[in-house]
């Protein structure tokens, strides 16, 4: 699975995002069936099409980005679901795309001399006339400071549920509803030595990610990022895990076998959107070198 996020962060603008906004339109395909079952009905397919112009301008019209919000609906909590699976499962999320357009010239990490030798053999000529014609023109920047910022902080997000899930079962002794009522009444099982477990993976993850960046002060830097990103991941854990108890649902869809819908595998990366969203970080400004990522 590693593999394949990581073959999908970088193999270039457009790829990420077509993949990105499939995967979206399916995982708000399946928040509107949850809320249908509460007796609301979204306005479901301009909020789709909505949230994938929504992809389309966050990639080739960035400056225009914010303006891809069509109406629609007929009751007040039909309009506020519609515009809820929009913002929640569209907008939100194509700062992903927007962020991975960031340092095209960038400068090698650390590992890039590892892959070196893996880069030359793609670039090799005598291999060129057994590559299709197509993948030149669709692979369009496929490596840039954007992607390695993506790369790490989706392993931080993916060693945080590891570390939450081993820690809490070996050690998890408080309940989080000790700390936040509202927390524990969304997710009962969740205690607060599984979030301690979970920063603590994060930390250790962001702060490699940051020295292979070559981040300013990546000592300091990386496990800042690393806690702020095992906390909001927690915050879309806990918001995925309301609106299904909410909707009286155990999972969002059945796409996957055993594992439930789209939504129910990403549920911890959509609040880390916001990490973009609200510029959590002049961090990323000043670690990428942009002076705007939103």
């Amino acid at each position: 699975m590693g593999l394949i996020v990581a073959a999908w962060v970088y193999s270039g603008n457009y790829i990420f995002t077509t993949l990105f906004t499939l995967m979206t339109a399916l995982g708000q395909l399946e928040y509107y069936r949850m809320v249908m079952n509460t007796g609301i009905y979204p306005a479901r397919r301009i909020s789709v099409l909505g949230a994938c112009a929504m992809f389309v301008s966050a990639l080739f019209a960035p400056d225009l980005h914010q303006l891809c919000l069509p109406k629609g609906g007929t009751s007040i909590s039909d309009i506020a679901t519609t515009f809820t699976g929009m913002f929640y499962l569209g907008y939100i999320p194509s700062y992903w795309v927007r962020l991975r357009l960031i340092g095209a010239a960038r400068e090698p990490t650390r590992l890039a001399p590892l892959i070196k030798p893996i880069l030359d053999r793609i670039s090799d000529t005598s291999l060129r006339d057994k590559i299709p014609k197509f993948l030149p023109k669709t692979i369009h920047l496929p490596v840039t400071t954007g992607a390695n910022f993506i790369f790490w902080t989706w392993l931080c997000i993916a060693f945080s549920d590891v570390g939450g899930y081993f820690a809490g079962r070996k050690f998890g002794k408080t309940k989080l509803s000790a700390l936040s009522p509202a927390a524990g009444k969304a997710s009962p099982n969740k205690t607060v030595e599984g979030v301690i477990g979970g920063c603590a993976f994060s930390i250790v993850l962001a702060t490699l990610g940051a020295w292979v960046q070559k981040w300013p002060y990546w000592a300091i830097v990386g496990p800042i990022h690393g806690v702020i990103v095992a906390l909001l991941g927690l915050v879309g854990d806990l918001t995925a895990s309301m609106l299904k108890r909410d909707a009286g649902l155990k999972d969002f869809g059945d796409l996957i076998p055993e594992h439930g819908g789209i939504m129910d595998r990403v549920d911890s990366y959509v609040s880390s959107y916001a990490l973009q969203c609200v510029r959590l970080s002049s961090l990323a400004s000043v670690c990428l070198d942009e002076k705007h990522i939103c």
